[in-house]
């Protein structure tokens, strides 16, 4: 009789199967480190908004308090650089600009952003500072659209600079393309999107002895410039180059960099200013832009020939910074002071497209005929 013995080994299906579950564990461990990490990423994005909107409260309670400050002078209080008005809102320590508020508590090192209720997220800003003076203004300014800059400085001045076109407005890459130098203006589809727009600036002034309307049609208290993107140009020039004025009436062409690097500007050009009509002490002055083809980011300086003036009260600086549990955001920001009960208007008619003007004077309704087409 023939005995048949079967011997089974199990030694490789064991390491299988400790293979697959080291593979299985080592695949879990990994989504369990990746689901941890994208939860702390999206509670820290979470928590950098929250001090972000922290940040942003305090940058609003600073435009109360200059409001506040604004009626205050306006009202007749007493806003002179020793009052106390003044200290508090120009302060350097943190939070003395926003202390005449009455609806806040700013006696402590930070300034909760919800005192009542649950504050789940312990959100306050820790420090709000305002700069009442600024070493320029900043803007920017779409196609076809103007802004009224108070020339405003803390001292004497005679010269502005203006700086335009930075490389925030660069759409592909970072150089600025097709500069001319002949300065003629093509039309408006065939504008390169990344050259620099021309520059309208229009001073308007006069001096402290006061003005009358027929001043405004004199050189040195209203002139135009139209400033046009170019490899050439020369620098400083002068408002009486007012192109209304000049024989050629061609714009002036402004040197302009054909690369750009971080936080600078493609042109930039100075103007002298011409002594107010009627004279006087000091000056009241207005500089109006506007961007036309293509929109713009600006910066404006006031100098005294060289020296840098700084503006007064015109765009202050609010500096704050934010907090959420232990996350901080600082924002930087700049904010209009002008009379809200006046704003300037930008122009009494502005267009960019067609125009028709039609007067009829009559008695009689049916002596009006609708000749406009558009």
């Amino acid at each position: 009789m023939k005995t048949i013995i079967n011997k089974q080994h199990g030694a490789v299906s064991l390491f299988i199967v400790v293979f697959a579950t080291l593979l299985i564990t080592i695949i879990s461990v990994g989504f369990v480190g990746i689901m941890v990490q994208d939860q702390q990423q999206a509670s820290t994005a979470d928590l950098s908004q929250s001090a972000y909107d922290s940040a942003q409260a305090g940058v609003e309670d600073a435009k109360r308090a200059l409001l506040r400050f604004q009626s205050f002078c306006a009202g007749g209080g007493d806003c002179s650089i020793g009052s106390t008005e003044y200290q508090n809102i120009t302060s350097t320590s943190c939070n003395d600009s926003v202390s005449s508020l009455t609806d806040i508590d700013a006696s402590g090192d930070e300034v909760k952003i919800q005192t009542g209720g649950e504050n789940a997220l312990d959100q306050a800003y820790t420090c709000v500072k305002v700069k009442l003076n600024t070493t320029d203004y900043l803007g920017t300014l779409s196609a076809s659209e103007s802004k009224i800059i108070p020339l405003k400085g803390v001292s004497d001045f005679n010269t502005i600079q203006i700086e335009w076109f930075s490389s925030k407005d660069i759409s592909a890459n970072n150089s600025v393309v097709n500069l001319q130098t002949d300065g003629q203006t093509p039309l408006l589809q065939s504008w390169p999107i990344n050259r620099p727009s021309i520059i309208q600036a229009q001073l308007i002034q006069f001096g402290s002895n006061g003005f009358s309307l027929s001043d405004l049609d004199s050189a040195q208290s209203s002139d135009t410039l139209f400033l046009y993107p170019s490899t050439v140009g020369v620098s400083p020039i002068s408002f009486l180059n007012d192109s209304h004025l000049m024989a050629t009436g061609k714009p002036q062409l402004v040197k302009c960099s054909s690369s750009l690097q971080t936080d600078n500007y493609a042109c930039s050009i100075q103007i002298t200013l011409p002594a107010p009509a009627n004279g006087g002490t000091s000056r009241t002055a207005y500089l109006r832009l506007a961007a036309l083809y293509n929109s713009s980011s600006f910066r404006v300086v006031l100098l005294n020939n060289t020296e840098p003036v700084e503006f007064d009260a015109v765009q202050p600086e609010i500096d704050s910074t934010g907090r959420t549990n232990d996350l901080f955001r600082r924002v930087q920001a700049r904010v209009e002071l002008t009379d809200t009960n006046f704003p300037f208007p930008e122009s009494a008619i502005y267009l960019s497209g067609n125009f028709c003007k039609d007067f009829v004077v009559t008695n009689n309704a049916s002596d009006y005929v609708n000749s406009c087409s558009i």
